[in-house]
């Protein structure tokens, strides 16, 4: 209590001093209202709802929410609308690549169009999410970056060749890189740790969406006639639609709360404490996680004087941990080749025998797979846990790629055409709920507070680096494997990253964003140790239907520390 007048005085809060002294206690014991009679009834309800109605938030919160998943519907719109509209512009550009011919200058021309984006976020965007968010703040980078992608839709709609969309195209990846970073973290950062996960996944769940709102334009604006003389007119609106989501966000943005974390970096305590009372219910909720942000603030900005973040980021244990976790589900998300369907599907379709129409209609069916099995991964993502939810998808995934590799095969139209049809819905069904929502959510919560920016940099980088890579050879590798073996390249991938995620991608599910340190603290041979054991486990429990006792990480990291101690003793009695 002597701890948080100082801390009253010191910031300007003493008119607050009373919810803070009851908030501060709960921050040092979530049951502390059941000890001290300092709690009011209606606090102790709220307090009881945290743990068993969860999803009863404030509708402040929920406006988060809603402002977030558009943030992300313009994201699956700016990635998906090029899907149709290359089927038109492709031609006129002199950029078409046909089926059946090697590798050649069209193919790799119409690679890095449709991947101009994700070059500009790998190699530039994506490392002004830093700055952007020190120097202006969560929302405010949001509402800039909706802005730019808005300006470059229109933009993209007007030009007249192929260098001149790429260019139109590269400069929206500057739109791109740092919303995909910011919008995550602002999410988990408005978010109490019972539903974060599900919070933060509604990114995933909403750029579903917006894949399949960018399918549903290209279908309804394919017929659109040419008039007074503009030429593609059909395919300029479907690229300029997908700006339209990042006007509506723009006009959203000054009605949200800040982060309360990010002000309470910045000193400003007082608007801390408000914005928190707009997202929870009382203001002891308010309090409490307003002295719990800043008592770990404190103690990182500590950590941070004289030192060297990004070079921390992987020479310390903890965060190179969280690093090659991060990376392994980001190189994952692209290298499962999900973006093949997002962004070639339609000429995948059309060159399996489908009319444009027809491809294009198929390709509203991927995009609705995508966000209607994201649905379950808002409840199943805080409960089974993010790396389960890998470990049991991805076999499936590459089963599905296996199936639509081998339709090729088919000599028959129509059963060419039901094989890649069912193996790439198949795959939706088994991405959305997995790989879809898991990346982002992950990434967000890995790193601690005083590198989270330049780690989330980090890590959205590589997922659009993989991303740039994957769209910009898919049709040059489509050509020279066929899609036999191009497809079967990702599904040999996907048990790759199996074997990855099991070993060296740790559970995040149920803790705190700062009470992840034990979690990722654990040394890497330890974590992948403790993987393969647990093969051995789900072999005599599920296929010899033994009841061999559970792997206990913890344990085993408790065992490692002890051996590497008698170790230690022992070099030390021999020398």
């Amino acid at each position: 209590m002597t701890d948080v007048e100082i801390f009253a005085q010191e910031r300007g809060l003493i008119h607050i001093l009373d919810d803070l002294k009851r908030g501060a206690l709960l921050a040092q014991d979530s049951q502390a209202y059941k000890r001290y009679n300092y709690y009011s009834e209606a606090d102790i309800r709220y307090l009881q709802d945290e743990v068993y109605h969860r999803w009863s938030q404030t509708g402040t919160l929920y406006y988060v929410v809603v402002m977030s998943s558009l943030a992300a519907a313009i994201q699956g719109m700016d990635e998906t609308v090029v899907n149709g509209a290359q089927l038109l512009y492709a031609e006129p550009f002199g950029i078409q690549s046909l089926p059946g011919q090697p590798p050649n200058r069209e193919s790799w021309l119409l690679g890095a169009v449709n991947s101009a984006p994700y070059l500009c976020c790998a190699t530039f965007s994506c490392w002004l999410t830093y700055p952007m968010n020190q120097w202006l703040g969560r929302k405010k980078t949001i509402f800039v970056c909706c802005l730019i992608s808005f300006v470059t839709c229109i933009w993209s709609a007007l030009t007249g060749s192929w260098w001149h969309l790429f260019i139109a195209r590269f400069f929206l990846g500057v739109g791109i890189g740092p919303k995909s970073a910011t919008v995550p973290v602002y999410a988990a950062e408005c978010s109490p740790a019972a539903i974060r996960g599900g919070l933060v996944m509604m990114w995933q769940m909403w750029t579903a969406f917006g894949i399949f709102l960018g399918t549903v334009v290209d279908l309804a604006l394919y017929y659109v006639k040419d008039v007074n003389g503009i030429v593609g007119l059909n395919w300029r609106l479907m690229l300029a639609a997908a700006g339209i989501p990042g006007l509506i966000v723009c006009l959203q943005v000054p009605f949200a709360p800040e982060s309360p974390r990010w002000l309470i970096s910045k000193g400003r305590y007082e608007d801390a404490f408000n914005e928190l009372c707009r997202l929870r219910f009382t203001r002891v909720q308010a309090a409490r996680d307003l002295y719990y942000i800043h008592v770990l603030l404190e103690a990182e900005n500590e950590m941070k004087k004289g030192r060297n973040r990004l070079m921390e980021m992987f020479t310390i244990p903890r965060n190179r941990n969280a690093a090659l976790a991060s990376w392994i589900v980001m190189f994952g998300q692209q290298f499962c080749g999900v973006n093949i369907l997002a962004y070639y599907s339609s000429n995948l379709y059309s060159q399996s025998g489908f009319s444009v129409p027809a491809a294009l209609a198929a390709s509203i069916g991927i995009g609705a797979l995508n966000w209607v099995f994201a649905l379950p991964a808002v409840f199943t993502i805080d409960t089974f846990g993010r790396r389960n939810l890998l470990l049991t998808t991805f076999p499936c995934l590459s089963v599905c790629l296996l199936i639509t590799a081998s339709a090729a095969w088919i000599p028959n139209k129509s059963g060419k055409l039901a094989g890649v049809t069912i193996g790439t819905y198949l795959y939706m069904i088994f991405y959305s709920p997995g790989e879809g929502p898991v990346p982002f959510v992950y990434s967000a919560e890995a790193f601690p507070l005083y590198i989270r920016d330049i780690g989330m940099s980090f890590a959205t980088a590589t997922t659009w680096f993989w991303n740039f890579f994957l769209s910009i050879t898919w049709p040059s590798m489509s050509n020279a494997f066929k899609p036999q073996g191009a497809f079967g390249w990702y599904a040999g991938w996907c048990m790759i990253l199996w074997v990855l995620i099991l070993l060296f991608v740790r559970e995040t599910k149920g803790k705190t964003l700062e009470e992840l340190d034990q979690v990722f603290a654990i040394p890497a041979k330890v974590h992948a140790a403790y993987g393969v054991r647990q093969i051995t486990y789900a072999i005599k429990k599920y296929l010899l239907f033994q009841n061999p006792p559970p792997v206990d990480l913890y344990k085993m990291a408790a065992e490692n520390e002890k051996n590497d101690a008698r170790r230690q003793d022992t070099k030390g009695y021999v020398s």
